[in-house]
């Protein structure tokens, strides 16, 4: 894919100060090159980003910024991982910094406690539309095409992780454990489906609350919010072909029915002793079965078992068992799943149950760990504010994947150098090096191609 120069077939997109300076040098630093990349590689794909940022439903009644300018500056701060409001605010308060952010995306950059006065008030569905709208783009841009499902089916992960623990009265929607000695423990979850690729993509295509209502008899749990987690995720993307992959505590009835009403496929782990009736028809149709396959890959040894056909309540359901042997160790995995299973697509049925994990790994883990920072308090006391903080966070882990997955940062990952240690040169470089306007009007400029492995 050839990227656009900044400067042209853009007349809805707000032109950036890099895009008419001249063009007589090249930026010279790894830091400075990756905030050029990172810049490039937005632009590249979302070219009409401030305008989308500028249609968010304003609801201030004065503005000292623009949403543009609101938006853009918390999506900076996630960006840059920079973990906190206050050392995001630290880092503005550095004029180099707030400098090269203006040079960088035209914008000025706010106060993280403005910021904040604007997301307390924000509508949360504004915010989960833009992402929505986001990955819809991508997909459109047929980014991710390469790696559907057989060919077709857009793997998407769901799986629910907690966010934060608060005092109690935080707000009227928290949900509360009691421990074997009495504590009682207040806290927040969510759901997410995300889309997941073999080459480490984890994209939130939806995200929803777990949360109690104001007045309840049972707590709300992850398997109620995936119902409605579904039904938003259907109203995003209507038309999009989808293979729901999920964890050992959805294989249920009301899983099957939901992925059958939406006309969903799905791959779902079976733990032994779930579904007791299906797995009485799986020991006896393992009697007689010789749907086996043998591969060696990944260096391991790999021992196919799969039944088709199956009957459970009102659904047909195909069986899969991967013994795999690697360094002397035994692992085992087993899925069920709506596809018709055979000789020739049991290995990638059984690879495609087993990508389950980057939703824990290259996703949640990712966001609470590699940065972002999704169980930090953002916002302490507003619910509100709290649900748009992890709304902007999600896109900007969608716009860091862009790049961090790219033919322009994969080739820097050599050796020991980590993604972790790429946003360290970055961040020095934002705050210590004044950028060179022509450096970056240069790079800006000039054509560049996007792969992905």
């Amino acid at each position: 894919m050839v990227a656009t120069p900044l400067n042209q077939g853009r007349q809805q997109y707000e032109r950036s100060s890099l895009a008419e300076l001249s063009d007589t040098t090249t930026a010279k630093t790894p830091g400075q090159q990756i905030a050029v990349d990172l810049r490039r590689t937005i632009d590249h794909f979302v070219p009409d980003l401030y305008v989308r940022l500028e249609n968010v439903v304003d609801p201030r009644a004065r503005r000292g910024y623009t949403m543009t300018e609101i938006l853009l500056g918390c999506l900076f701060m996630f960006i840059c991982k920079q973990g906190s409001r206050n050392a995001m605010n630290l880092d503005r308060d550095n004029t180099i910094f707030a400098q090269n952010f203006e040079k960088l995306f035209g914008k000025r950059l706010p106060h993280m406690d403005t910021v904040d006065d604007v997301l307390v008030l924000l509508d949360n569905h504004e915010l989960e539309r833009l992402k929505a709208s986001l990955v819809a783009t991508l997909i459109e841009k047929k980014v991710f095409g390469k790696y559907r499902l057989l060919g077709s089916l857009y793997r998407v992960a769901v799986d629910g992780t907690g966010i934060m623990t608060v005092d109690e009265g935080h707000c009227a929607h928290c949900l509360k454990r009691e421990s074997k000695n009495g504590v009682t423990t207040y806290f927040h979850n969510i759901l997410e489906a995300k889309l997941i690729t073999p080459n480490g993509f984890a994209i939130s295509l939806a995200t929803e609350w777990i949360e109690n209502p104001e007045t309840y008899e049972k707590q709300d749990c992850e398997l109620k919010a995936f119902q409605r987690l579904a039904d938003k995720l259907k109203g995003f993307f209507p038309r999009l072909p989808i293979c729901v992959h999920a964890d050992g505590l959805y294989p249920n009835k009301t899983f099957f029915e939901v992925c059958t009403a939406h006309n969903w496929r799905f791959i779902v782990t079976l733990k032994d002793g779930n579904l007791k009736s299906l797995w009485e028809e799986i020991e006896m149709e393992l009697l007689t079965s010789k749907n086996t396959r043998r591969v060696i890959q990944h260096k391991a040894e790999q021992n196919y078992r799969w039944l088709v056909d199956l009957p459970y309540q009102d659904v047909r359901l195909s069986w899969i068992e991967c013994l795999e042997t690697k360094d002397g160790k035994i692992g085992r995995f087993v899925f069920v799943t709506d596809i018709a299973v055979d000789f020739d697509n049991v290995l990638e049925l059984g690879e495609s149950g087993r990508l389950r994990f980057k939703i824990e790994n290259e996703g949640f883990n990712t966001l609470k760990n590699g940065g972002y920072g999704l169980e930090h308090k953002y916002s302490r006391t507003s619910y509100t504010a709290a649900k748009n903080y992890v709304s902007m966070m999600q896109i900007a882990h969608l716009l860091n994947q862009l790049y961090e997955l790219s033919s322009l940062a994969q080739p820097l990952l050599t050796g020991k150098v980590t993604i972790r240690y790429l946003w360290k040169r970055l961040l020095s470089a934002l705050n210590e090096l004044v950028f060179d306007d022509a450096g970056f009007a240069a790079a800006a400029l000039s054509r560049f191609q996007i792969r992905y492995e």
